[in-house]
């Protein structure tokens, strides 16, 4: 019986420079230590071959280090891995895999599949029928080649194909690269791997995207995952398993806050998120001077536990009650400073006047009051 693991976009090369440069290196790192992980899960899994769908790198221009590295990281799995180029990392006359070959980087059991063909793993009983993407937007469907593929008897047919299946993905990617949604039935194909959605998904019994293995954006599309799928023999139907291999999670919150159980409800969210976690959180809606304290001492303590947490705040307005400015002693002119600051928060000047709201805040703070928070 036939059982392989189905990954794709790796998207090795990546750079995350929105990031802090300690979080950007830890993140690129995560994903050759994804590569290391799908090795080690081929082994534990007993894998007869790894196959790529595409995406193997993020860029053409992707450093030699970085390709002596990702095929490094494959080197704990001795069988046939096969990879496909995708539309980040197209079969150009000169590419990335080219310089790959010309470094000697790639090893022996390692198949490049950078031409339209089958390769045919006879002591794996798979034959792997290959789309590349010779350039990185097609208006054709490649993979309707794979009908007048001949393989041997015996051997499981298996699709590896990088693109867009029509009319079930979001409507956005739904253009270049395309694949016929019935490619499998169509071309006789025991199971058909692609890549391209980042995430996880089922198109029909014998088509599935794998997914990336570890996350690299927000989108919430089941990402952080990789295939093995047993096949009996030809014609069987396959069985699929979905396999957790992410370290990171990421999450992104669009919140607002109108009272004080909003933000508890909100830092108690936070605190119970993982240490692995990656958080994008952006805040719209009032809270008091008082909450505005309590948000940012939350903020700092699980800064310090996750990878990394952005908060944009500028469109949060802060709204001192009576008890804020009577605590900060804030009378006379002083309120009526603040009472104006207050009001401009909702013109076109409204960043500028929170900021200025909250340092004159933090100005007329106490030493009592600050040693007390």
């Amino acid at each position: 019986m036939p059982r392989f693991l189905h990954t794709a976009d790796w998207q090795m090369g990546r750079t995350y420079s929105r990031f802090e440069t300690e979080d950007g290196a830890a993140l690129v790192e995560a994903r050759f230590e994804a590569i290391e992980k799908l090795a080690r899960l081929a082994n534990e899994s007993q894998c007869q071959a790894v196959l790529v769908a595409g995406d193997v790198f993020d860029a053409q221009t992707a450093s030699d280090r970085t390709i002596r590295r990702v095929f490094n990281a494959t080197k704990a799995f001795p069988g046939p891995w096969v990879m496909l180029p995708g539309n980040h990392d197209a079969a150009l006359a000169e590419s990335v895999w080219t310089r790959a070959q010309r470094l000697g980087a790639v090893p022996d059991n390692v198949h490049l599949a950078l031409e339209p063909g089958v390769i045919e793993l006879a002591a794996e009983g798979l034959a792997i029928l290959n789309a590349p993407l010779t350039q990185r937007h097609t208006y054709g469907d490649l993979t309707e080649a794979f009908g007048r593929y001949e393989t041997p008897a015996g051997l499981v047919r298996v699709g590896l194909a990088h693109g867009s299946v029509q009319g079930l993905l979001a409507a956005e990617i739904d253009s270049t690269n395309p694949i016929a949604p019935d490619r499998a039935q169509a071309s006789k194909l025991d199971y058909l791997a692609l890549g391209d959605w980042h995430g996880t998904k089922e198109i029909n019994e014998r088509t599935w995207y794998s997914g990336t293995p570890e996350s690299e954006r927000f989108r919430n599309n089941e990402a952080g995952n990789a295939l093995i799928v047993d096949i009996a023999g030809p014609g069987e139907l396959p069985q699929v398993q979905v396999v957790a291999t992410g370290r990171y999670q990421w999450h992104q919150w669009r919140e607002t806050l109108s009272v004080e159980s909003d933000l508890d409800q909100l830092l108690e969210r936070l605190q119970n998120l993982p240490e692995s976690s990656v958080v994008d959180l952006r805040l719209d809606g009032l809270i008091t001077l008082a909450g505005e304290e309590k948000l940012l001492h939350g903020l700092s303590v699980v800064e310090a536990r996750f990878r990394s947490i952005r908060c944009e705040r500028s469109n949060l307005q802060l709204a001192p009650t009576d008890d804020d400015i009577a605590a900060l002693k804030a009378d006379g002119y002083v309120g009526e400073v603040i009472e104006t600051l207050r009001e401009q928060q909702a013109g076109e000047q409204g960043e500028a006047a929170r900021d200025a709201l909250a340092i004159l805040a933090s100005m007329l703070k106490t030493p009592a009051q600050e040693a007390g928070q």
